[in-house]
């Protein structure tokens, strides 16, 4: 990806919208900054070395997603979420 690889911490309301996605384990439809389509539950959210991900699970296998990487989330629940960075 042509980003900056230093992680960008995203807005707190935005990761707290996710942190209720994965407590009620929703799917979520993901619009990536690089335009990619992710959709699937959301399970998890995890920090390895100062970056912060969204684990999702789609198609039987689970999936790490940088949480700067993404643009916006969606669920009937939640609306769409633009996905800002701090």
């Amino acid at each position: 990806m042509s980003m900056n690889d230093e992680y960008q911490p995203i807005n707190c309301d935005d990761y707290d919208n996710l942190e209720l996605a994965c407590q009620k384990h929703y799917v979520l439809t993901l619009k990536m900054r690089s335009g990619e389509i992710v959709e699937g539950k959301a399970s998890d959210l995890i920090s390895r070395k100062r970056v912060e991900y969204l684990v999702i699970e789609e198609a039987g296998s689970t999936r790490d997603v940088r949480l700067d990487y993404i643009a916006s989330f969606s669920h009937p629940e939640l609306g769409t979420v633009e996905v800002s960075i701090d």
